[in-house]
């Protein structure tokens, strides 16, 4: 709780760890816990410089909606991250929580990120219902952050 990040056991190769502490909100499915870089496992967050299009036709900055949402969700309260990986970028990836509440869900849930699928399904069934509510970017035209990173 103090932004030491301790060991709880060995899971594969990786040392199970957990990271907790203040958050700060690099972008919406990253965020850093004294110098930890911590990607939120299995979702995806539209992508800086990346837009969504209205259905008015107006485009809008969707890439900082999901990032505000979760500083704004967060606050100055600690953040409890469960490490599952590490990816190509040496970022730890993981399930956050907040007094016990899945960050990595609730942004899913309120359509500011997508499941994604290529890491895990654990976040389809808050995707599907993000969708069926037309939550946050599902309001909207949008590619889905693989593509536009692809493109």
């Amino acid at each position: 709780m103090f932004g030491f990040i301790l060991a709880v056991g060995l899971c594969g190769p990786l040392q199970a760890k957990t990271i907790t502490g203040t958050a700060s909100v690099i972008d919406g499915d990253t965020i850093d816990i004294h110098g930890s870089r911590i990607r939120l496992h299995a979702i995806d967050a539209i992508e800086s410089r990346q837009r969504c299009k209205l259905p008015n036709g107006k485009l809008w900055n969707c890439d900082k909606d999901a990032s505000f949402a979760l500083a704004d969700k967060i606050g100055r309260a600690p953040v409890s991250c469960e490490v599952t990986d590490i990816d190509r970028y040496k970022r730890f990836v993981a399930i956050c929580r907040q007094n016990g509440e899945d960050l990595n869900a609730w942004l899913v849930r309120n359509g500011r990120a997508v499941a994604y699928r290529r890491y895990g399904r654990e976040y389809v069934p808050q995707e599907d219902a993000a969708r069926k509510q037309r939550a946050g970017i599902w309001a909207s035209e949008f590619m889905m952050p693989w593509d536009w990173r692809r493109r």
